[in-house]
Formats: structure tokens, sequence, C-alpha cells
């Protein structure tokens, strides 16, 4: 087995930021160590996050914007200075830009059901990756039922990526209104050219929504350099709560944008013949909002701010190379996705007669906690003509020996399982 240290590989001081996750000394439950690699599906919570909830609830908790008395005044000034540590983090130039929704689905939902409806028609068109996840794909369906507009796909090459000249002659000949891409995929690991296709859209008149759930735990983001339209990230997948996520959009565009729910909170004026919204942010934001999980994600940005976001994505890049380079070094085993240098911290694979379910549960056995099946992503998986694959997923908090574990558990369950023949039952997705 590889020796090679997580010091090695990179500048962070794990062995610091591990502190900070009681969870990962645990172990699992064959009684292995816990080496836990599905961090694409969700992040783990540091102390502060935990901390910073628990005082919300233990002091000073009540609804926000609706009281006069200390504890609604000091929730909702904790309320409120959350937003502004997210619009610092995605470097938005003003928090009203920042509406919280009850996560990435929701905040794309938001998108689909208020700017969509009041912008899209019969024969207008969607582009999408095949890429995506199910997340930016089915509101988009969803809209088309409504409309009568259609969703249009740009395949990946066999490399896992996509070429500029492919997305310009997509928008050459489709025209579409709405450009609709992840960041980085959840299944190849894939990081895609946010500024310069937001650019080429622009240029062809599209709208650009970013999902940037896999991006924003990993790498620096920044709106206004990417100059793009809306965006949408997942509070759990930055080391925050479950519960919350964040919805960012130009302010011309959200303010001409109707609202969505409707309730308290979001309006202005409400009478027996109708009602006016409030201004952003709270127009989108009716009823009780997710408060403390608010609070929650504020401390989880800050703390990732504070390892800095360079240096996450630079150390997950090497220990993604280094379980990527011995992976694609096991016979039976291929790697979906393209080479590191192309990719963040994912490592898609399939190994040859074992399906990806039994690959995870013998993991499991190891204490190696990954990721199975289609990962939200079957027209992707489809496209591949493959039922299902492995994930491992990496964060600042993962060390090269847990991929080493990995590597080597794979190349155990390759010989387990290989050599016999046997054809295993494939399950369903």
């Amino acid at each position: 087995m590889n020796t090679v240290t997580s010091d090695a590989i990179s500048d962070l001081d794990v062995s610091r930021y591990r502190a900070d996750f009681p969870i990962l000394d645990r172990t699992a439950a064959s009684g292995a160590k816990l080496a836990f690699l599905d961090n694409a599906a969700s992040t783990q919570r540091p102390n502060s996050v935990v901390d910073a909830m628990s005082d919300c609830y233990r002091r000073y908790y009540a609804n926000v914007h609706r009281g006069i008395h200390t504890l609604s005044e000091e929730s909702t000034h904790a309320y409120e200075q959350s937003r502004k540590s997210v619009a610092k983090f995605i470097a938005a130039p003003s928090d009203r830009q920042v509406i919280f929704a009850g996560g990435a689905t929701a905040a794309i939902n938001t998108v689909a059901r208020t700017w969509g409806d009041a912008n899209l028609g019969p024969d207008d068109v969607i582009l999408l990756t095949i890429a995506e996840h199910h997340a930016n794909i089915v509101p988009w369906h969803q809209l088309a039922a409504r409309t009568g507009c259609r969703v249009e796909f740009l395949p990946i090459d066999d490399q896992f990526t996509i070429a500029d000249d492919v997305v310009v002659e997509a928008l050459d000949r489709l025209k579409p209104k709405l450009f609709a891409f992840t960041a980085a995929s959840n299944t190849l690991g894939t990081v895609f050219p946010v500024k310069r296709w937001t650019a080429l859209a622009h240029d062809h008149g599209a709208t650009v929504l970013v999902d940037a759930a896999q991006a924003a735990p990993h790498a620096v983001v920044d709106v206004q350099d990417w100059d793009i339209d809306f965006l949408a990230f997942s509070g759990h997948k930055v080391c925050g709560p479950t519960g919350i996520g964040v919805l960012y959009g130009k302010e011309p565009i959200l303010d001409a944008m109707p609202p969505f729910m409707g309730g308290g909170g979001m309006i202005h004026k409400v009478t027996t013949g109708g009602f006016s919204c409030a201004e952003l942010p709270e127009k989108f934001e009716a009823g009780t909002p997710p408060i403390v999980e608010a609070i929650g994600l504020a401390a989880a940005v800050e703390y990732l701010a504070d390892i800095g976001l360079d240096r996450i994505a630079a150390h997950e890049h090497r220990l993604c190379q280094h379980a990527d380079d011995g992976l694609r070094q096991i016979d039976g085993v291929d790697v979906v996705g393209p080479t590191p240098d192309h990719k963040g911290g994912i490592v898609s694979f399939h190994v040859d007669g074992v399906h990806a379910h039994d690959v995870s549960q013998q993991l499991d056995t190891r204490g190696i906690a990954v990721r199975a099946g289609h990962h939200c992503t079957m027209p992707l998986h489809h496209h591949l003509k493959l039922s299902a694959t492995t994930r491992a997923s990496f964060y600042f908090y993962n060390t090269v020996e847990e991929a080493d574990r990995l590597i080597e558990a794979v190349r155990e369950v390759r010989q387990k399982f290989a050599p016999s023949g046997r054809k295993r039952r494939r399950r369903s997705e």
C-alpha cells in the first residue's frame, strides 16, 4: 500500500480540522474505523456549526421579523447577519440578492415557477447538460409541461467533458432562453467553465442558472466574476444543516419576478381584494423561514472561509489524483470521469462483474462509506450505458490514508468476486 502521508499532498493540517468533527472518530457498524467518503451526498458538520445552532435554541430563539421583544430582535439580527455572511461567501453585491430556500432543489424550483412561468412559452428552449442532477432537470420538465417549452441536452464527449464549440453550436442552433448547468458534476466530478459558458450564453441572449451544489463546498464561488443570473447551492453540502439552501439572483431579475409561495412574511399589504408583496429578499421567503438553519449555515461558510477555499480545492485535487491513479491501476476497474486535472474531489468507478451496490456493501464492511447507484443522474448513466456506479467523494477532512484504504479495498473486492465468473443479480435502482 502507498505510504504517502496527508501532509505530503497538501499544506492543510488535516488532523487539526478532523478534531472539529467528532463523528469522524467513530467506527462503522462492522467495527472498522470509519472513512467517510460520501461527501458529495452530504458533508459532516463541525462543532462550530452545531454550537451556533444550539446556542440559538438555548439562549435567544424566537420567530423573526414579527416581534419587538428582545428574543425576536436578537433572532432577527442573527438571521439577517447570516444572510450577509452568505452574500460575502459567494461575493454577491448585496445581501438582498440572497434568498434562503429549503435547499438547492427548492431554489431551482423557485426559479422555474417564477422566472420560468413568466418568461417561457411554446417553442422556447431550455438547454442543459446530460450531466445534470435531477434537481436541475425535473423542474424544467415540469415547466415544459406547463408552458409548452422544451428541454434539450448537451452530450459529454469521450473524455467526460464538453468542448466550448459544442456549447456554441447548441446556442446557435437552439437559441435557448435559459442555459442551466452544473458547475461541477456530482457523478463525474467534471468541473465546467462557468465564466466562459456564461459569457457565451449571454452573447446568444440566454439567461444563465448555475447549480453550484458541488462547487460551493470545494472552491471559490464569485457570482460577480462569473456574471451569472442565478445560482443555487445546498447548506448540507457546505458543512451546514439540512433544510436550507441559497438562491442568488441578479437584483433586476429578482425584482421583476413574481413571488412563488404566498403567506406571511412575503407581503407588504393584504386586503380582501388582493395583496402587494414585500421587497427583496422577503418577497421569496413566505412563512417562518429556516432561522436556526440560516445561523448554522453562516457558521459553516465562515468556517470554510477561515480554512480557505483555495486550500480546500488544492487538498481535494491532490487527494483525488492519488485515489484516481490507484483505482485506474486495478485490472477490471473503470474510472467513470475525466482525469483529475478536469475534475474535483470525486472518483466514480465501475468494477467489472460486480454491481455497484455490492461494491459499496463490501467497502462498508471495511468501514469505508461511499455511494452506490445512479446518484440522481439517471440520464447521464443511461447515456454512459451504465445502470449504476460507485462514487467516492473527498473533502478537506479526508486523508491519503483513507484513499489508500479505498484503493486496497476495491482491489480486494475485484479479486474476491471477479475470478468466479458468477453472474450477480442486478438490483433495481
